[in-house]
């Protein structure tokens, strides 16, 4: 349904979201619900402030990106071949070239680039994922010319220390860093919370907390934006989002979707905490 995604996009954007991750150029024969990628776009509402971004993982996907008004590319491959087999139908160096081949066509366009790593705290398949190798990876994006780098948790195995651990040491890279949590064990607001005492620049979530990974077995949604928000703004961050706002958004994707969401605030309602 191109036409409400593209609802949802213009949505997120009225409740103050600075960046929304919009679509995905990937194939539809492998990720049906991301088709239309295209057609999404024609239906978001250009202007204002809301930076809106294209996923790819290839550069057959850059190049259906690049006839579109899309400012932003994210680039994504997994920490291992063993996943990134699966996700993108190549081993971790070929996606590693494939990231640099993009970087460089996006920015000769004008386009800004993020890489976000995959299974950067664990791999459904591999098990463990060795920190200093997944660091070394970053390091490599950020050479190739990379605006911002993200870790992804995407089966959800990740603690606190462990995303302390990789935020420090990717500040020292010279670029935004971000994390991209799925709440699969429940830790992924309590990481959250870590990447801000590092120094976070972004955090990526999910209204409602939908979605999941096709590729990565029983992984279940992001962290819900609505219920980071309000955790952010309980603790003096200003997000310049309209978290009321931001709730109905939540509770109107429900409503689309017929079923409930993961999403805690939408359901139990918002307060204002007291603090000294």
């Amino acid at each position: 349904m191109p036409d409400v995604r593209a609802e949802l996009v213009n949505r997120l954007a009225a409740a103050g979201v600075p960046e929304v991750e919009a679509v995905s150029f990937v194939h539809p024969a492998w990720v049906p619900q991301m088709a239309g990628a295209e057609e999404v776009m024609a239906g978001v509402c250009p202007g204002g402030s809301v930076v809106h971004a294209g996923l790819v993982l290839n550069e057959r996907g850059y190049d259906r990106l690049a006839t579109t008004s899309v400012a932003e590319v994210r680039f994504a491959f997994g920490c291992t071949d063993a996943f990134n087999g699966r996700n993108a139908n190549a081993s971790v160096a070929e996606s590693l070239a494939a990231a640099g081949r993009v970087v460089a066509r996006a920015r000769a366009d004008g386009r800004r680039t993020v890489v976000t790593l995959a299974v950067a705290f664990g791999c459904p398949f591999s098990g463990g994922v060795d920190p200093a190798a997944v660091l070394h990876l970053a390091e490599g994006v950020v050479a190739g010319g990379a605006d911002e780098v993200i870790f992804a948790d995407t089966i959800g195995v990740a603690v606190p220390r462990q995303i302390r651990h990789m935020v420090t040491a990717a500040r020292t890279f010279g670029v935004p860093v971000g994390v991209h949590l799925h709440n699969t064990r429940n830790t992924g607001l309590a990481n959250a919370y870590a990447a801000v005492e590092a120094g976070i620049d972004v955090i990526d979530a999910s209204v409602g907390g939908a979605g999941g990974c096709p590729f990565a077995p029983n992984a279940t949604g992001n962290i819900s934006t609505e219920d980071l928000v309000y955790l952010l703004h309980g603790e003096g961050v200003d997000t310049g989002i309209d978290l009321p706002a931001l709730v109905a958004v939540s509770q109107w994707l429900s409503h689309v979707l017929g079923r409930p969401l993961p999403g805690q605030v939408a359901r139990a309602g918002l307060f204002a905490p007291v603090c000294d």
